[in-house]
């Protein structure tokens, strides 16, 4: 997959949109956590050193449709100022005629911020007319928001109809790395899968069943697959309907010449929360009203095992309830086996990235996707609509 970035035209003097993903928590008016505006820095930075005049757009939150004071875009046009050291003008709305007006009137290596693209209506219902509303003003539309490129809407994809549209470094970089993992595999590749769903997970799972030298499988994905070996669950989240899959998943692995790892040992609790009673069972003895919560010691040691064989590591998913300790224990074991590997490693999704900062390991990672739902589907297989407009290049 090869597209068109910023490196591949002339900005110079050029009015860019540039789609940015600013979903960033807050707090009293504060941005908590800046590392999704520090990811997109490279791309600013080198279009403005290029004189291009930036306008920035992204979506804060889910107001749907409808303006909401606490989203909007005033702290996140605060934070970047204070990062870009330079003034970021943010306006008071997305499209019309005072957003035109400004747009341009703007000088060459200008910064603007658009007000919260989900305060229209017409964003995530991708309408043509707001689309075109967006493109109206700017030459150029660049994509450097990964996290929604699974998303057909109007600032992801709607607007490509009127104005060229290429990525981001940070974009491009997204493209590169995970297609790295699916096209290039270095073995021996091991693949870990956590998270609480399997249905989040299944195609992507059946996808790395024929790259993989092992797949190891931890959080509540794993108690589905311990139903479908006929376990008892407890009190244990599992997913029911999905049981079938997991059988067929089992049966998959032992012709595919992946091994599939499931835990030897579980952490289990009769109640989530800080300080509450937890023993460590096999997964057939999880006895009722007990709910398994972790990876147990045994696993994070087995899990250990495969890592420091491996050449590449892709790791999606926490192994545990890690946001309430002692549930954190598997997710911190294994992240120090991966943090101090030799193997080349990938990480994607929020819970864990947040996991790995808690933990000061996020450096110690060759690569973190900035995406969630759209690094699944980048690994499924899927054509991610925010990719597909973009230009080819050659």
């Amino acid at each position: 997959m090869s597209k068109k970035s910023i490196e591949d035209i002339d900005v110079s003097g050029k009015i860019i949109l540039m789609r940015v993903d600013f979903n960033v928590p807050l707090d009293k008016g504060l941005v908590r956590d800046d590392a999704r505006i520090r990811a997109v820095l490279p791309t600013i930075q080198s279009l403005l050193s290029r004189d291009a005049r930036l306008v920035l757009a992204s979506h804060l939150g889910r107001p749907k449709g409808e303006p909401k004071e606490e989203l909007k875009m005033n702290p996140v046009a605060s934070r970047l100022s204070e990062i870009l050291g330079k003034p970021v003008k943010k306006l008071d709305q997305v499209v019309g005629a005072s957003v035109n007006k400004a747009i341009k009137n703007m000088k060459n290596g200008e910064v603007l911020l658009l007000e919260n693209l989900r305060f229209e209506k017409g964003e995530e219902e991708n309408d043509p007319r707001f689309a075109k509303q967006l493109a109206e003003p700017v030459d150029i539309f660049v994509n450097d928001a990964f996290g929604t490129a699974h998303r057909a809407h109007a600032s992801t994809t709607g607007i490509s109809a009127y104005i060229p549209a290429v990525a981001g470094l940070l974009m491009k970089k997204e493209i590169e790395e995970l297609t790295r993992c699916l096209d290039n595999p270095v073995r021996p590749m091991s693949v870990i899968l956590g998270g609480a769903k399997v249905s989040d997970k299944i195609n992507v799972m059946r996808r790395f069943l024929q790259l993989a030298d092992y797949l190891m499988v931890g959080g509540g994905m794993a108690n589905t697959f311990f139903a479908a070996k006929g376990y008892a669950p407890g009190a244990s989240f599992y997913e029911k309907e999905l049981v079938d899959e997991a059988a067929s998943i089992i049966t998959e692995s032992e012709k595919s010449g992946c091994r599939l790892v499931l835990p030897v040992d579980l952490v289990v609790t009769r109640e989530i929360k800080a300080g509450s009673d937890s023993k460590v069972v096999e997964p057939d003895q999880v006895n009722d009203h007990w709910k398994a919560v972790d990876i147990g010691p045994g696993t994070a040691k087995l899990f250990s095992s495969y890592i420091a064989e491996s050449a590449m590591i892709v790791w999606n998913g926490p192994l545990g309830v890690f946001e309430t300790a002692p549930f954190d224990q598997g997710t911190g074991q294994v992240a120090r086996e991966v943090a101090k590997s030799r193997a080349y490693s990938v990480v994607g999704g929020g819970d864990l990235v947040a996991a790995l900062e808690g933990l000061d390991l996020a450096d110690e990672i060759s690569f973190i996707s900035t995406g969630g739902g759209a690094t699944l589907e980048f690994w499924e297989g899927k054509e991610l609509p925010g990719i597909s407009v973009l230009q080819d290049s050659g």
